[in-house]
């Protein structure tokens, strides 16, 4: 009725929902950028463990300095950020994540090419090469000279500076920069959007959320696959494949372009105004009684109540009430648990998301650029179309606190126990001579250095430290040529003239092949029955506080998760790993390296143990939170009942006043009436 009395309401509604509908395309288009190029750092772990030579325990320390960065910001950007101009903090985010994800790029610029190791060196001579076995090379006096000069030289240039110190830091920018995108974009909808609306369209942004890990993992197949200093190395002279454990991807390049698509994510924000449009069912619940609210929404002028005045930043009354605000939050028993159970949750997800590659490349014999591909195109999709469905539920079967949390634990437990079929889908190790098994057919040896050598290759005076892995007709992988016997060789690299044995590891056996379909089947299923309760468990979080704590609820949330699981879990996951390793690389100046092999099945033990042993603790305190949650509900449930009831007792009050004014009207107007009255002067 306002809008077609007054078409300026109808012209002011239209423009509210074109701002509304922009602001939920630029949040959604961030949110993929960082999680494109989080995504991205997770597919490049194998390739920056080979690339700077370092274990998987220092990738972990790189892979939580993002949280470290959102650590040192989050808690005053989500309590201060939701007083100011959201918008364009959120702008002011998604540039620092940009010039972030630059920087980690930058070590490839400076360092020098990349120079894998191999157990046989070109000669002087470009149209030689200097044998496998040393002993038996004619020139293996020159060999051994020039062999003995070429680690000092490395070693002056790998002491100047430990390039991975670059990539932290770039990581660590990263996680200031995102710091703002997440708590208040999220109640920047929550407090804009209509509460029945509010869900689905949190669901929305966080499904395109995870739309951008799809193309973040499949942008780390497609770089796994280019060798990593394409463009300025004669692809013809590099004798390792994809599926070695010494190739290195061109993993700087898409760091160049997530970077790019950070940056330009920043863009809209800077044109969207500080506030929204309020919903007037929102606006009105929280200032006037029932019947001013319908007395506002037929009014002329309801559309000037809809936006939130625009007030003057005092940011000492912010500081002197935040401690206060953040003690009262911190109070809620609820809260608490919720935070608890998130944080080993949270640890036991990153743990699990950030090895997930690796396991497949080690556990099933797979490349980089294929586990990539498969966590891009087979499991990610499957989370994202959980997260959505989570919504959708949530909305049509309208989900109350109680609902949502026996949805979520539901979905998770089911999960669980699906996901300990994982340990059967196992592989045994792969038959490397003097590692996993004797050089005479024995499986299940402890390797030991020394159990390298035999007696056919004992008069070669191999290295026990190189690593260049060669298959044998018998279907053995050995160390090196060296160490498979070989005296000679042909052709480019070390590949043998005789086919005794040829290039890389020997091929994957049948029966672990026949077993990967079945992983990645189950892999997807229990990835969407478990986020199918990522939506509902949020947005209990965001109901099971008051609204003036939402968006500071909202940071402590991000903070305590990236602090006590974001950080550590991905540091201990690769220490943890670590003590699985056979074989390590060594560095040019001889330190430990890369780890090139890995015992399978305690890999799969330790991996799939601490990933569902944490889960099984969280279920402990679910238990602790449902009574809570219920206590809680209860004395909400108290609470609006005795405002219903005032509310009914000052309506039953205003009808009596109002039928007593209309009887004083009436009886007046019949004296004035009366025609027998007389008029006294």
């Amino acid at each position: 009725f306002a809008r077609n009395i007054f078409p300026e309401a109808e012209s002011l509604h239209r423009k509210a929902s074109v701002i509304s509908s922009m602001f939920l395309a630029a949040l959604s288009f961030a949110y993929f950028s960082k999680a494109l190029s989080g995504s991205y750092m997770k597919s490049t772990i194998t390739q920056l463990e080979r690339r700077f030579d370092i274990p998987s325990y220092l990738i972990g320390v790189i892979d939580g300095s993002f949280e470290i960065g959102n650590l040192l910001v989050i808690a005053f950007v989500s309590y201060f950020g939701a007083k100011l101009h959201r918008p364009k903090i959120i702008a002011i985010g998604c540039v620092l994540m940009s010039f972030g994800t630059f920087l980690i790029a930058m070590p490839h610029f400076i360092l020098g090419r990349y120079k894998f190791q191999s157990s046989v060196r070109a000669s002087m001579n470009s149209t030689t090469t200097f044998g496998p076995c040393p002993a038996s090379s004619a020139e293996f006096t020159q060999a051994g000279d020039k062999a003995s000069i070429l680690p000092s030289v490395g070693c002056e240039q790998e002491s100047s500076v430990s390039m991975w110190i670059y990539v932290f830091l770039g990581n660590v920018l990263r996680g200031i920069g995102e710091t703002p995108v997440h708590p208040l974009g999220i109640s920047y909808i929550d407090d804009y959007a209509r509460s029945e609306n509010a869900a689905l369209y949190i669901s929305c942004v966080q499904t395109i959320s995870i739309i951008g890990p799809v193309f973040g993992y499949l942008l780390g197949s497609l770089c796994a696959k280019i060798y990593v200093d394409i463009g300025y190395v004669n692809m013809e002279t590099i004798t390792i494949t994809p599926g070695d454990a010494r190739w290195v991807g061109a993993w700087w390049l898409g760091y160049l372009i997530a970077g790019a698509i950070t940056l330009m994510s920043a863009v809209p924000f800077w044109f969207l105004p500080k506030s929204l449009p309020i919903p007037v069912d929102k606006q009105l619940n929280a200032n006037f009684t029932p019947e001013q609210t319908r007395f506002i929404k037929d009014s002329p002028s309801a559309m000037e109540h809809k936006f939130r005045p625009e007030e003057p930043a005092n940011f000492h009354q912010m500081a002197k009430e935040f401690v206060p605000t953040l003690k009262s939050l911190l109070g809620s028993p609820v809260y608490i648990t919720y935070l608890c159970v998130t944080i080993i949750q949270f640890n036991s997800l990153i743990g699990m998301v950030t090895y997930k590659p690796k396991y497949i490349e080690q556990h099933y014999g797979k490349s980089a650029s294929k586990a990539n591909f498969l966590m891009g195109m087979v499991n990610i999709p499957a989370v994202a179309l959980g997260m959505f469905s989570g919504g959708v539920v949530m909305k049509k079967f309208k989900l109350g606190v109680m609902g949502a949390a026996k949805f979520a634990f539901g979905t998770s437990l089911l999960g669980y126990f699906l996901s300990l079929f994982f340990f059967a889908m196992g592989c045994d190790n792969a038959k490397v001579a003097g590692i996993t098994m004797s050089y005479t057919g024995v499986e299940g040896l402890s390797y030991q250095q020394p159990s390298l050598f035999s007696e056919c290759n004992s008069g070669c005076l191999c290295s026990g430290s190189d690593w260049d892995p060669v298959c044998g007709e018998n279907g053995i992988t050995y160390v090196s040529p060296c160490l498979a016997g070989c005296t000679s060789s042909t052709g480019a690299g070390s590949q043998p003239s005789n086919l005794t044995a040829s290039l890389g590891h020997c091929p994957i056996r049948d029966s672990c092949d026949t077993m990967f379909p079945y992983f990645l089947f189950l892999s997807v299923i229990t990835s969407f029955i478990i986020s199918l309760g990522g939506t509902p468990g949020f947005m209990l979080l965001i109901r099971c506080i008051k609204p003036e704590f939402k968006s500071l609820a909202l940071g402590v949330h991000t903070l305590a998760t990236r602090t006590l699981a974001g950080i550590p879990a991905p540091i201990y996951f690769g220490a943890v790993i670590d003590t699985t390793c056979l074989k390590w690389g060594n560095t040019t100046c001889g330190r430990r390296g890369a780890c090139r092999i890995y015992n399978t099945t305690a890999y799969r033990v330790v991996y799939l143990g601490l990933t569902m042993g944490l889960r099984s603790v969280s279920f402990f305190l679910c238990i602790l939170g449902f009574a809570l949650l219920r206590r809680h509900v209860k004395q909400e449930e108290k609470i609006a009942l005795t405002n219903g009831n005032v509310e009914m007792e000052f309506e039953s009050l205003r009808k009596e006043e109002s039928n007593n004014s209309i009887h004083s009207d009436q009886f007046v107007r019949a004296l004035d009436c009366n025609p027998d009255r007389e008029t006294r002067l």
